[in-house]
């Protein structure tokens, strides 16, 4: 089969048009046209229905587009495999929760930076469900999330146990219960953060419907509002301690049930581990004293 014709159905499909995925790889419309009916005789299936609006696929085309993801993926696999001489370089990205990327990872990445210079190590931070996706869809080599995660095509290691705290500003009275809060506005981070999901779960628990939610994209932005008196949240105690030291904020107590989360590094089970991950898990391993000592500077 033809991959430089797949490469050109793909790009149709994505774009949902033939003049627009021309001018994205730069060739001729009439080559991507002939190409793609070739590949239409060479299946003996239609995969595109075409109008006046562009493209759409056919179900054959849904399903070819489905297995092309799939063979280019496999091929930058072999790629990978056969360019590895076993020695740490070249891209590495990792994702990560913005509490763990703040507390837990900034001596562990600039020991492995120092390490091993020659790899290209990129950072990317955001909720828990958006890093499995990033690795599940092979955007990400590894990412650090919250536990439990039971995937058949991931497999994780157990980096740390997190006790999290419901914390507010240092003028608010001690809460003897969490219905207290029913009219306060909680601040969390998007739709797919772990310590947003725990939070909406322990106040559903408790039949509480807070007041108004509040979405924000930084651990900065969060604490910043918690400790001007805009609202209340749950995170890491580890991400907060400093700032209660500093009277900065104070904690509450709140269950056991609701009141621990595990942070895992996940990676893919069918996808080469390179050189370069597979030090990266050894040193998660190795200076497992050291992530979990970490305080925030």
């Amino acid at each position: 089969m033809d991959l430089q014709a797949l490469r050109f159905f793909q790009a149709v499909a994505e774009l949902g048009s033939i003049s627009k995925a021309a001018r994205e790889m730069n060739y001729a419309q009439s080559n991507l046209t002939a190409r793609i009916q070739q590949l239409e005789s060479d299946l003996q299936t239609k995969l595109f229905y075409r109008h006046n609006r562009g493209t759409t696929l056919t179900d054959k085309g849904k399903a070819l587009l489905s297995y092309t993801y799939e063979i280019f993926q496999l091929l930058d696999e072999i790629q990978n495999v056969m360019s590895d001489d076993q020695t740490p370089k070249g891209p590495l990205l990792i994702g990560s929760m913005e509490t763990t990327a703040a507390v837990r990872l900034p001596t562990i990445l600039s020991k492995f930076h120092r390490e091993y210079p020659a790899v290209d190590l990129t950072l990317k931070t955001g909720p828990t469900e958006q890093n499995v996706q990033g690795v599940l869809q092979y955007e990400l080599d590894g990412a650090f999330v919250a536990g439990p995660i039971e995937h058949p095509e991931l497999t994780f290691k157990t980096i740390i146990e997190e006790d999290l705290v419901l914390i507010t500003d240092t003028i608010h009275h001690r809460l003897s219960s969490i219905k207290e809060i029913q009219n306060r506005t909680i601040l969390v981070f998007r739709n797919g953060c772990s310590y947003r999901a725990r939070f909406e779960e322990w106040l559903q628990h408790e039949g509480v419907i807070p007041e108004k939610i509040m979405e924000f994209g930084t651990l900065d932005g969060i604490i910043g509002c918690v400790s001007a008196g805009l609202g209340i949240s749950l995170l890491p105690r580890s991400v907060v301690d400093k700032h209660m030291k500093d009277n900065q904020l104070i904690q509450h107590p709140i269950p056991n049930k609701f009141g621990k989360v595990k942070t895992i590094f996940v990676y893919r089970k069918d996808k080469y581990i390179s050189t370069s991950l597979r030090i990266f898990i050894e040193m998660l391993s190795n200076d497992n004293t050291t992530i979990n000592n970490s305080t925030l500077v």
